[in-house]
């Protein structure tokens, strides 16, 4: 039975049961608030977006950032780019602050930038990747930094550039163990970034 901040639906019934454990959480509300958000942002997200509204409402909290990545998650489910973009950069801004809770803003919007083609953002997604590139960590952060410099180079015509990246892009993707031990199947390369791969084998083929 999922837990009562875990719902993967939502109506006016499950929203009161919501509302009424959420009234007697005491100090661990915002942080469940969140949670909730969380599980809704690609299938409600309109819902999930309510919610962190009244978690941006409540003192601040040590999972701020997280927040807006989720808040990011379901602009992007909306359609609403440009919003998604600063609600990942308030993310990284919050990180700066309390770098011992980071989110995967710094791979994220680096992959946003590129994967949409925002010409005026490439700087910014580059400045992003170098700064973080010690926060690369399971396959499929490999992935994701290497496919948003090849990605970058291949929009602006530069084949030569682009070629190694690709090639560290689906090396990663090919990978079939994180490399730890205890969570050998977590962080790998799944068939939601098919359509890159595909661009980045054409790449390599060029």
């Amino acid at each position: 039975m999922p837990q009562w901040f875990r719902n993967t639906t939502w109506n006016d019934s499950i929203e009161h049961a919501f509302n009424e454990k959420l009234r007697r959480a005491r100090g661990q509300g915002p942080q469940y608030l969140r949670i909730q958000a969380s599980t809704l942002t690609r299938s409600h997200p309109a819902v999930a977006l309510k919610l962190l509204d009244r978690y941006f409402q409540l003192p601040d909290h040590f999972d701020r950032a997280q927040a807006y990545v989720d808040r990011a998650t379901a602009l992007l489910a909306l359609g609403r780019i440009d919003d998604a973009i600063l609600a990942y950069e308030d993310a990284l801004a919050r990180e700066a602050t309390l770098p011992n809770f980071r989110t995967r803003a710094c791979l994220d919007l680096p992959y946003l930038i590129a994967t949409r083609a925002i010409r005026n953002s490439y700087d910014r997604a580059l400045e992003i990747l170098n700064a973080h590139r010690k926060d690369v960590t399971f396959p499929i952060d490999v992935f994701m930094w290497n496919a948003t410099h090849a990605l970058i180079a291949m929009d602006l015509g530069n084949l030569a550039f682009a070629k190694p990246y690709a090639e560290g892009a689906l090396e990663a993707a090919n990978r079939k163990d994180s490399g730890f031990q205890y969570h050998p199947s977590v962080g790998l390369v799944t068939e939601q970034h098919a359509q890159v791969v595909q661009k980045l084998k054409d790449c390599c083929a060029a």
